[in-house]
């Protein structure tokens, strides 16, 4: 399947990806879910350089949320090995196209290794000025907007901010996103249509699109089949088109 014809004038800025169906894939090959994780890491990296070089300013994946913790120790163990072996392979590579990391989410729950190793990827790119890449991990939305709430709650207790004066920016400005343009298209891969406690804020006007193919076979053929979606679509923001 050849890559779509996009319209480079009406990229989303922000893209947000549930990356889903790891687990299907490997049964559907008769592998370890391990494997199919492993095989949706190939996939990831071709993901991120093609919105690096298409001009996507952000885009955020859901790598590893709050309740993926309640998977077996063996997957989990997996994931997280995943995690230290992405960071080891790409980190080069994403330095030198100008990407910056950000991680979203409670890195103080995560193993000292994995934790450690994201900071390390954050402080090396953090000057960077190409495609800002937020990869979500140990995250999930509501823990996020009420991470946001106790931040407004201490500076008001500190007299620092009026109760009157919390208003929508002042929220979203202690998200992990702050300073993010909102989610203009959100993917989910596997044909599953569901938020997943991923990018609740972020996406209030998201467009969303659920492609059928599982994420380690989600190609860039995939990828731009959902931006050129997205493109015809009409983005109306609660108001409506004109006659």
């Amino acid at each position: 399947m050849d890559t779509i014809s996009l319209d480079v004038n009406r990229l989303p800025r922000h893209v947000g990806i549930i990356m889903d169906g790891n687990g299907r894939w490997a049964q559907r090959h008769k592998l370890k879910i391990a494997m199919g994780h492993r095989a949706g890491t190939e996939a990831l990296r071709e993901i991120i350089r093609n919105s690096s070089d298409i001009g996507i300013q952000v885009l955020t994946l859901y790598a590893f949320s709050t309740e993926n913790w309640s998977r077996s120790k063996a997957e989990v163990d997996a994931l997280m090995m995943l995690l230290l072996e992405f960071f080891q392979s790409e980190i080069d590579e994403l330095d030198q196209k100008q990407v910056r990391i950000l991680i979203l989410g409670d890195k103080d729950g995560l193993p000292p290794a994995q934790r450690d190793a994201l900071l390390r990827a954050e402080a090396r790119t953090a000057h960077n000025t190409g495609l800002k890449l937020n990869i979500a991990v140990n995250y999930g939305s509501r823990a996020e907007i009420v991470r946001a709430a106790r931040l407004l709650a201490q500076d008001v207790a500190a007299g620092v901010l009026a109760p009157q004066d919390i208003d929508e920016a002042a929220l979203e400005s202690r998200l992990y996103t702050a300073g993010d343009p909102p989610v203009d298209l959100l993917i989910r891969t596997s044909g599953e249509m569901r938020q997943s406690n991923f990018l609740l804020w972020q996406c209030a006007y998201a467009e969303f699109v659920f492609p059928t193919v599982l994420w380690p076979d989600f190609d860039l053929a995939a990828y731009h089949a959902c931006i050129a979606a997205y493109q015809g679509r009409s983005r109306r923001f609660g108001g409506r088109a004109e006659a």
